[in-house]
């Protein structure tokens, strides 16, 4: 697909879900690791549902190495991550593509958001923003309240010369004809709503070290690689309104979005890449086989009906979205 090719939108009152087709859309899941550190238990879990609702549908699944920030680009890990995926038995259909190369994709992007006068430079310093008394999105970043939006060209090439900006993505203020709430329904937490002004207010799309943005980047990756629906962890549930609004003014497709519940140990703490003990090499030789690890994975987390032994394909027949949704409020690992 194409994005150079798309006119920038207008934005609607309420960003468009992606609607059913009288001829049937493929479905086109993706794996989107970082490669940031070795794979762990979570991260196991949020690819094989990926992995399970793509294949349960009939559908491909795409792999993407999110490489951008400097902390992931580290090929040694990226490889890991790729043998890993291969066996567990999670394989891909397509790729794997590499952030890094793709560059020049999310600059056209961005210089399509400039030359619509939808993006403005920020100087504002990660410190000054948590040290406001700004509330906290749902992502835990601060509400940005457009500190810097409406700088004079003077000043903007004075600050300039003391700091190099990000840049940020105007969102409709309240006051705005064109509305700023985003809806949409998410296939485990179900309808959602965000008024982007009050809610989130304008985001980065690129960071001042040149890097660009998340939200900015996925939303053009899934766009062009043809993703149909993103399943991921709940803790990007706060992200999707943003790029709802992002493929809203570049023309892009919505997919459908499903985000699964974290998986939590008995203390009550998220696991996470820090777990030395749960990340895929420890699991690896704890358990000898993919099938026995996905089999307890999938008796932990309710896929399954108990702990037997089965590879991603045996999974397939097991996997509901009901399961998910009925453990949306986190799920509860023993990793003994």
């Amino acid at each position: 697909m194409d994005i150079n090719a798309r006119n920038i939108a207008t934005p609607a009152a309420n960003a468009p879900t992606m609607q059913p087709a009288s001829v049937p859309v493929p479905v086109v899941g993706r794996f989107a690791p970082s490669p940031s550190g070795r794979m762990h238990l979570g991260n196991v879990f949020s690819c094989l549902c990926s992995w399970l609702s793509a294949r349960s549908q009939g559908g491909s699944i795409v792999l993407r190495i999110e490489d951008l920030d400097d902390r992931c680009k580290r090929p040694e890990l990226a490889a890991q991550l790729i043998d890993d995926l291969a066996w567990l038995g999670l394989e891909w259909d397509e790729g794997p593509y590499y952030q890094h190369d793709r560059l020049d994709l999310y600059e056209s992007a961005l210089r399509r958001l400039n030359d619509a006068d939808l993006t403005y430079p920020c100087f504002c310093t990660r410190a000054e923003l948590h040290a406001a008394s700004a509330p906290h999105a749902s992502d835990g970043t601060p509400i940005y309240r457009g500190a810097c939006r409406n700088l004079s060209v003077e000043e903007i090439a004075r600050r300039s010369v003391l700091r190099a900006p990000a840049t940020r993505l105007r969102v409709p203020t309240v006051d705005d004809l064109a509305g700023d709430v985003i809806e949409f329904v998410d296939r485990t937490y179900g309808a959602q709503c965000e008024a982007l002004a009050t809610e989130c207010g304008d985001f980065l799309v690129r960071r001042s070290d040149g890097v660009f943005a998340y939200q900015l980047a996925v939303v053009v990756d899934d766009a062009a690689m043809g993703v149909t629906e993103v399943v991921r962890g709940c803790d990007l549930l706060g992200s999707t309104p943003r790029q709802i609004y992002l493929q809203h003014l570049l023309g892009l497709p919505t997919p459908h979005y499903a985000h699964i519940p974290l998986l939590m140990s008995p203390d009550g703490r998220r696991l996470s890449k820090r777990d030395r003990d749960l990340d895929l090499g420890e699991l690896r030789a704890r358990f000898g086989t993919p099938e026995a690890l996905l089999g307890w994975l999938a008796g932990q987390t309710g896929i399954a009906p108990d702990t037997t032994s089965r590879s991603a394909e045996q999974l397939v027949e097991h996997f509901s979205w009901n399961v998910i949704r009925a453990h949306r409020e986190n799920i509860t690992v023993t990793a003994e």
